[in-house]
């Protein structure tokens, strides 16, 4: 018996439209171009000196914010908790946290990419589960909605393709 609270890692760079190394090869590219910029100067170029440091700031954050928003620097940012009674979902470092507490969910709909949390007040949420990475973990998250819907009581509507283990990557 597992203990009441479940974590799940996310990866955001899955959803993306740039995996996580295309976009640090982005900011590598940038940083080596303005670097190169800056010490290759000849006489004429050197009213845009300020220029290059403005990209090269804009370069540093862009990095930063790729690391912090897909590795796990300052702790897992993006996760999907199972806690006794809430379903807790974090995108993100500088996303808020969204709870779903169990007598407020009317149905969980598991398909082969997405979860679905309707809400009894009929609002719908859509978790992308291809941000859920490895075989392990898609097993781990199965089960814990499958656990969290019939210790509450919550009908879980589950598609055939979404039980197969190869589905949701």
């Amino acid at each position: 018996m597992p203990t009441g609270t479940t974590r799940i890692r996310l990866r955001p760079a899955n959803t993306s439209r740039i995996p996580f190394w295309g976009q640090l090869a982005i900011g590598a590219f940038w940083l080596a171009y303005v670097l190169f910029s800056m010490w290759g100067d000849e006489v004429g170029a050197q009213d845009y000196h300020f220029l290059h440091f403005v990209f090269l700031i804009f370069t540093l954050v862009y990095l930063g914010y790729v690391l912090v928003h897909n590795a796990p620097i300052f702790g897992t940012q993006s996760y999907l908790e199972f806690t006794p009674g809430y379903i807790v979902h974090k995108n993100g470092l500088f996303r808020p946290k969204q709870v779903f507490a169990a007598e407020n969910i009317a149905t969980l709909e598991l398909l082969p990419l997405l979860l679905r949390v309707r809400l009894k007040d009929n609002e719908l949420y859509a978790l992308n589960l291809r941000e859920v990475k490895g075989r392990r973990r898609r097993d781990i998250f199965r089960e814990q909605v499958r656990r969290f819907a019939g210790q509450y009581g919550i009908a879980l509507r589950e598609t055939a393709a979404a039980s197969g283990s190869a589905a949701l990557g």
